[in-house]
């Protein structure tokens, strides 16, 4: 056993000392062994992790952050679409049943449900004495409406009617998701105590492929990824592979539409510091009056 001729100096450190072993030649040869050259690709070498961006700031966001915000949905998508804003938000699920009836146009029932959940949220915490009133509560819903029929499907309620569910979309190719978002801002007017309201309904066509397989559509139905979700599909993950293509907002069908909600975010705050501003107005002109 010897060292390759690239490692001149372990060879004669070990020739120096006499180690004839070659245990100990092969232990001299990887002490002395040169670092090994650069890799031609530095995406090979290990990148150190980037720092978090700064939040986006935006007057309306920089606002509300030091307020308290609240996302009126349990939803873990809604969640994490909202936070890429930057905006701390506290999340109180609504309690409200949505119990409308689904004969109602795809369109008035979404936005009644959203609103059903706004309403209930803010009520029940307009009057926290321990945390305050809340400056920003937003609530959304999602349904997915089948084309043909013109029927709302909503969560599965068993593995028989998930499967069914998504046969039909496959087979009746296009479908539209619905998504109702509703904010709401208390007005701090003392002539007018309420909240200022604001709504948006995003639409979005959904593109299912048609040579989808029975035996794929199955075994998606049994990872239960879509079992929580209205369609009984998720496009962020493992779901996609059941869709061709989309028109409209992609994330409207994981279940928050992100710039469609900062501009009702805008709309909504804007609306109710007006309404504040109209009110001192006017409580100005009465003590004017009385002087």
């Amino acid at each position: 056993m010897s060292c390759s001729e690239d490692f001149p100096l372990a060879i004669d450190v070990a020739r120096d000392r006499a180690l004839s072993s070659p245990l100990m030649l092969y232990i001299v040869c990887r002490r002395h062994r040169p670092e090994p050259p650069p890799a031609y690709d530095a995406s090979a070498a290990p990148t150190p992790r980037l720092p978090r961006p700064p939040p986006l700031s935006l007057p309306v966001l920089n606002t509300l952050r030091n307020k308290r915000v609240i996302l009126a949905s349990a939803s873990p998508r809604r969640r994490q679409i909202l936070s890429l804003l930057g905006l701390p938000f506290e999340v109180i699920p609504s309690n409200a049943a949505e119990d409308f009836p689904k004969s109602m146009e795809p369109f008035e029932y979404v936005l009644a449900t959203a609103t059903k959940k706004a309403q209930a949220v803010y009520s029940a915490e307009i009057n926290n004495e321990e945390k305050g009133e809340p400056a920003l509560i937003l609530a959304a819903d999602t349904i997915v409406v089948d084309n043909l029929s013109g029927s709302i499907l909503e969560k599965p309620r068993s593995e028989a009617q998930h499967i069914a569910m998504l046969k039909m979309l496959r087979d009746n190719s296009v479908h539209k998701v619905y998504t109702a978002m509703v904010a709401m801002a208390p007005l701090e007017s003392a002539r007018q105590p309420g909240y200022a309201l604001e709504t948006h309904i995003e639409e979005t066509d959904v593109v299912f492929d048609r040579e989808v397989t029975d035996d794929l559509i199955v075994a998606y139905v049994r990872t239960r990824e879509g079992a929580d979700k209205a369609g009984g599909y998720g496009l962020q993950g493992l779901g996609s592979i059941l869709v061709e293509s989309i028109q409209g907002s992609w994330d409207n069908v994981v279940g928050l539409p992100l710039k469609a909600a900062l501009k009702l975010i805008e709309k909504v705050v804007a609306k109710a510091d007006d309404d504040d501003d109209d009110g001192d107005e006017m409580l100005e002109g009465e003590e004017d009056d009385e002087e």
